[in-house]
């Protein structure tokens, strides 16, 4: 993996090429070094993957996934999440951990000076030049969308082109003060990166240990997501099921040992992200509400975690780099259903829907459920697909995203013996620009 590649490779120069990026972020570059060999330009992409934050894991404690009470979570894990996971975003404790903004934008820097730089690199092949300036892209293509969909408003919640998001950042100028860019901008720039990156990318597949780097495959992958979010079913609909063929396979629960969001699955497209480390995999216990979901003969809820009492169920992955997930095959299984379903498309919804089923279903249960599929209105299809989707992709920073973009429900939790309410399309559905970033630059405000 990715931190292992980094103890064998020289990536002082990375380190000393950028601390920080510029004055709207509150950070400045120190010991600037630039790089000229395709080795010390490979080295420099590491880090930006390398620095990637685990944010999308994050937003767990902000979704319903996760219960924390004093019984199951840590003192730490209390001061560090609580006030997240409750949603109390005014007067937060001094020790609440925070989403990153900071770091996005540092790894979106350095994705701008390989866009800008790397075509000029020595001692590289032009089609080494191409894959390194094509993943720089790619690179700066998702942190923009992981960061309009924390801090902006969802696509399909609002009008795109008028609402203010977060700013682009387009160029290594750090003397730039940039301002808020619309929802729709933000959208526009992530696709033509992908567009750009599509162009240049010619590397299919990476071998085990390195599939933290972006491939071909992933292009349609990420446009499968963009698409979905954004509500324009018919996109997602086409490149869901063009990863679909080229990369459908799915890890069979009833037979194979390997979780399907574990690096080696076969299921693996992009392992980037590391989800779900240590420090969020071991705190709290798993919401009653979302184990209730999996009903007899789901083999997911014995693969996924760990019952340690009647009451009491633990995540079993993660709390590795191993379980790095930002792409797998199962996650356009439910993109083609739920895109086909708003298309009208039912038989095609079901399909896809009963495909991924198959793989993680006792045979003993499958055939009645893959009836009861079969039987469903429009209605009963897409909330059996809005709960497989949560039943599947749990703790893979999917499902506050997935309630961001959808019915924005209204969701109750209690702590101590007091019940906090996240109204239904609550605003603090979107996350505040942090509010060190806009005192260096007060722009971000309006």
């Amino acid at each position: 993996m990715k931190k292992i590649f980094l103890i064998t490779i020289n990536i002082c120069l990375a380190v000393l090429l950028f601390t920080a990026c510029d004055d709207f972020l509150d950070i400045q570059p120190t010991g600037k070094v630039i790089p000229k060999t395709g080795r010390e330009f490979r080295a420099l992409l590491t880090e930006a993957y390398s620095a990637f934050p685990s944010d999308r894991g994050k937003t767990v404690f902000r979704s319903d996934e996760l219960v924390l009470d004093n019984a199951t979570t840590t003192s730490e894990g209390l001061n560090s999440f609580l006030d997240l996971w409750r949603w109390m975003d005014d007067d937060v404790d001094e020790n609440t951990s925070s989403f990153s903004w900071r770091s996005f934008y540092y790894v979106s820097y350095i994705a701008n000076t390989i866009i800008e730089q790397g075509m000029s690199m020595t001692e590289a092949t032009d089609s080494e030049r191409s894959q390194l300036v094509g993943e720089a892209y790619m690179l700066r293509a998702y942190t923009h969308f992981v960061l309009v969909n924390l801090f902006g408003e969802p696509y399909t919640h609002c009008n795109p082109k008028q609402t203010k998001a977060i700013p682009l950042k387009l160029n290594s100028d750090v003397n730039a003060i940039l301002k808020r860019n619309t929802v729709a901008e933000v959208y526009a720039s992530i696709l033509s990166d992908l567009e750009k990156g599509e162009q240049l990318l010619n590397v299919e597949t990476w071998d085990v240990g390195y599939t933290y780097r972006f491939n071909k495959l992933s292009v349609d992958a990420f446009r499968a997501r963009v698409y979905l979010y954004m509500g324009d079913w018919q996109n997602a609909y086409n490149y869901a099921h063009s990863v679909i063929e080229k990369h459908g396979a799915l890890e069979d629960l009833t037979t194979s040992k390997t979780l399907p969001s574990h690096y080696k699955s076969v299921e693996a497209i992009l392992s980037m992200e590391d989800i779900m480390p240590a420090i969020y995999q071991t705190e709290g216990k798993i919401s009653p509400t979302l184990l209730s979901l999996y009903r007899s003969g789901d083999l997911r809820k014995s693969k996924y975690y760990r019952q340690v009492t009647a009451s009491v169920s633990t995540l079993l992955k993660g709390g590795s780099n191993e379980y790095s997930c930002t792409f797998r095959s199962a996650e356009f299984y439910l993109t083609a259903a739920e895109a086909a379903l708003e298309l009208n498309d039912l038989d095609n919804a079901k399909l896809y829907l009963i495909s991924l089923m198959e793989k993680r279903y006792h045979t003993s249960t499958i055939k009645r459920y893959k009836d009861e599929v079969n039987n469903m209105s429009q209605e009963e299809l897409r909330e059996k697909i809005y709960n497989e989707r949560f039943c599947e992709l749990a703790f893979e920073g999917h499902r506050w995203f997935d309630l961001r973009r959808t019915t924005q429900p209204e969701l109750q939790k209690t702590y101590q013996g007091v019940t906090y309410i996240l109204e239904k399309e609550d605003p603090r559905y979107t996350l505040r620009i942090p509010s060190e970033a806009i005192e260096a630059n007060p722009g971000l405000a309006d």
